[in-house]
């Protein structure tokens, strides 16, 4: 079971928002942006709430900016998860989660990946936020991406970070009850006791669990929690995905 703070905090879905715009992708609908001659790439994968929160357009738009081609795809179809009940917002969720498996968004991001590359991208990143974590720890244990961030995970196990295969950063809250501070210090033993694999691991004080993405833009401490880990994103996929 995941934690109620997996699913609090809903942003108001604006399918309008940001620089870029909405196009086909490996049969998905994408928002990308930035330009789509470059060579370099990062993939973005939401979190429960879709590709359509503000938010995280606007993460996409700095990377972009940054001079990545940006591609953010629907991974769920269509069908973001919608808490029927502000104070029970874990109703439901279960059932939700059986039909959007990270498994099969898994599948769908190599695909993805793969028309990258085969529209000349050379180096492609990918970061994903709370359950779209899950999805890029899948792609990190393969040689398909070039580097991987990890943003508050969700059900990202031990046995998962012992597979992965290349560059990772991990940034998780101090107040997360989904993954814990504890367990992202066994994530880090786990990395620092792999050969050959690079990391950066980081419990972010003070933060909750979703802080990167589902930030109030009118709460300045929050606006710049959340930008001091924006800043290590990009810093990290700028050294790898080159």
């Amino acid at each position: 079971m995941s934690g109620a703070q997996c699913c609090s905090n809903p942003p108001v879905l604006d399918p309008s928002c940001g620089a870029g715009h909405v196009q086909k992708l490996a049969g998905l609908d994408t928002y990308v942006t930035g330009s789509p001659d470059s060579k370099l790439a990062i993939l973005l994968v939401s979190d429960v709430f879709g590709y359509d929160a503000p938010n995280l357009r606007y993460l996409a738009d700095k990377a972009a900016a940054t001079g990545f081609f940006v591609v953010v795809p629907d991974f769920w179809h269509g069908d973001p998860y919608v808490p029927k009940n502000a104070e029970r917002p874990l109703e439901g969720f279960d059932v939700w989660l059986k039909d959007h498996r990270t498994d099969k968004a898994a599948l769908e991001a190599r695909s993805v990946i793969e028309i990258l590359k085969s529209k000349g991208v050379s180096s492609v990143g990918a970061a994903g936020c709370c359950l779209g974590a899950k999805v890029v720890v899948e792609l990190a244990k393969t040689n398909i991406i070039q580097a991987a961030v990890l943003l508050h995970p969700t059900y990202v196990t031990v046995e998962d970070i012992s597979e992965v295969k290349g560059p990772i950063t991990i940034l998780g809250a101090e107040i997360d009850e989904i993954s814990p501070p504890e367990l992202i210090k066994q994530f880090e033993a786990v990395l620092a006791g792999k050969s050959g694999v690079e990391f950066f691991v980081k419990v972010c004080p003070k933060v909750a669990h979703g802080w990167t993405i589902r930030y109030d833009v009118g709460d300045e401490e929050a606006v710049k929690n959340a930008e001091e880990a924006h800043q290590i994103l990009l810093e990290w996929f700028c050294k790898h995905v080159k």
